[in-house]
C-alpha cells in the first residue's frame, strides 16, 4: 500500500482507474510517482485522457474484461484502453460518469438505480457480470461511495445494514466501512485497490489504512 497524491492532490480515485493488471493513470505524472503506483499494484500503469480531462477515475470504471466509459470518449481513447485487451462500451445516457455510478469487480456490479436498462444490458456483456442496482449510505454515486475488489470491499460509514447486506449478497465478500483522507466518507475519491495492492490519497491516516487493509484482504 502506498500513500500519494497527484499535484498536491490527495483524491487521486478521481484520476486513475485499475484492474489486477492495468492501472489509467493522467499523463504526465512524475516518473516517481508512476513506479509507485505500479509496485504497489502490480500493475502496468497507462497514461490516458479521455475528452482531454484527467478525471479517469470518474469517466470510466473497470474490470478484468472490460471497460465502461463516457460517451464523451474518443477514437484514440478507445484504441488505448483496447490495447490492454479490454472489450469497451460507452454509456449513452445523462448519467454517464461511469467511475462514479458503478462499482465492479470481476464477479458482479452495483450501479446507479437510475441508470437505463440498455446500459444495465451492456454493463452485463462488456464486463461479464451479473448488475444490480442500489444505492451506498442513500447515494447513487455507489463508485465513488466504495471501492470493491476481487477480495473485499471497504464502503461509505454511513451505509445501512439494509445496504450493507446487499453488498455482501452482490459480491459475495465481507464488507466493512472507512474513510480516507482523514475522515472523508467517499472512499473511491481517494483509495485504488485490486486484489494486490491499494494506493491511497496521502492524507489517509494510519487508522484508515489498518481499516483499508483488513477490508481488502492485504492482511493475508
Amino acid at each position: 500500500m502506498e500513500r500519494l497524491d497527484f499535484n498536491d492532490n490527495p483524491n487521486i480515485g478521481v484520476y486513475c482507474s485499475a484492474n489486477d493488471s492495468t492501472i489509467f493513470i493522467p499523463p504526465l505524472l512524475p516518473k516517481k510517482i508512476v513506479k509507485k503506483i505500479k509496485n504497489a499494484l502490480e500493475v502496468t500503469p497507462v497514461p490516458l485522457s479521455i475528452a482531454k480531462a484527467t478525471i479517469i477515475g470518474s469517466l470510466m470504471v473497470m474490470n478484468s474484461k472490460g471497460v465502461m466509459i463516457t460517451e464523451f470518449a474518443d477514437s484514440n481513447t478507445i484504441a488505448m484502453i483496447e490495447q490492454q485487451q479490454l472489450k469497451v462500451e460507452k454509456i449513452y445516457e445523462v448519467i454517464n460518469a461511469a467511475g462514479n455510478d458503478i462499482l465492479v469487480n470481476d464477479h458482479a456490479a452495483l450501479v446507479h438505480p437510475q441508470l437505463q436498462q440498455k446500459t444495465i444490458k451492456a454493463i452485463e456483456q462488456t464486463m461479464d457480470v451479473p448488475v444490480t442496482t442500489g444505492t451506498i449510505a442513500g447515494l447513487p454515486t455507489v463508485g465513488m461511495a466504495a471501492v470493491v475488489t476481487n477480495k473485499g470491499c471497504l464502503c461509505h460509514p454511513k451505509v445501512t445494514e439494509e445496504e450493507k447486506h446487499l453488498l455482501e449478497d452482490v459480491f459475495d465478500c465481507e464488507v466493512m466501512i472507512g474513510t480516507v483522507n482523514h475522515g472523508f466518507p467517499m472512499i473511491g475519491s481517494g483509495l485504488v485497490a485490486n486484489s494486490k495492492g491499494a494506493i491511497i490519497g496521502d492524507q489517509t491516516t494510519g487508522i484508515e489504512m489498518g481499516r483499508i487493509e483488513e477490508a481488502l484482504g492485504f492482511f493475508d
